[in-house]
């Protein structure tokens, strides 16, 4: 069996609103094992003996969007892939305050192998730091206490993406981790 965490977008944003024993009973529906969830963002845990990524998206995405009404894009990682997207430590020597965030932006385009870095959102309020295929390493500038409010070009980070803080992903893999 592979543990996947299935990372969710726009769960419990703009309208959305989904308690996450629903979406343990969908993950269920589907097949899957040991379903858990992690803080109401849509972060889920399971267990399955399928190996197909793009299927197993693909069905997730169907049933989401069956059981919820509109689509939920959805970006899958094991757990071995998540460990080693944070062993990466891309924000190591960025001193973290009050008036920054680390993120990272998992996507289902691949991003340009060429990106040249760093590369700044359209209001500065955002700086990418670092790349991996499917994951941008992104430094969030708060902003007179407001979160960024731009983005970066369909050409650097592809539209189709959901994002995470780099604790949380911590915490998100202990939890998955966990028996």
């Amino acid at each position: 069996m592979t543990r996947y965490i299935a990372l969710l977008r726009g769960i419990n944003v703009g309208g959305h609103r989904v308690k996450m024993t629903q979406l343990r009973e969908i993950f269920t529906a589907i097949g899957f094992n040991d379903v858990r969830t992690y803080i109401n963002s849509g972060n889920v845990f399971f267990d399955t003996d399928d190996i197909d990524k793009q299927h197993l998206t693909n069905l997730i995405e169907q049933r989401l969007q069956s059981a919820l009404g509109y689509e939920v894009p959805t970006f899958l990682r094991t757990t071995t892939e998540l460990k080693s997207i944070l062993s990466q430590d891309n924000f190591k020597g960025i001193k973290l305050t009050n008036e920054k965030r680390f993120c990272v932006i998992f996507t289902k385009q691949p991003i340009p192998e060429k990106v040249e870095l760093p590369q700044y959102s359209s209001k500065n309020d955002m700086k990418l730091i670092a790349v991996n295929t499917y994951e941008a390493f992104v430094v969030w500038h708060i902003i007179n206490g407001r979160p960024p409010s731009s983005r970066f070009q369909d050409a650097i980070i592809p539209i189709e993406n959901t994002s995470r803080f780099y604790h949380t992903l911590s915490k998100i893999l202990a939890a998955a981790e966990s028996p």
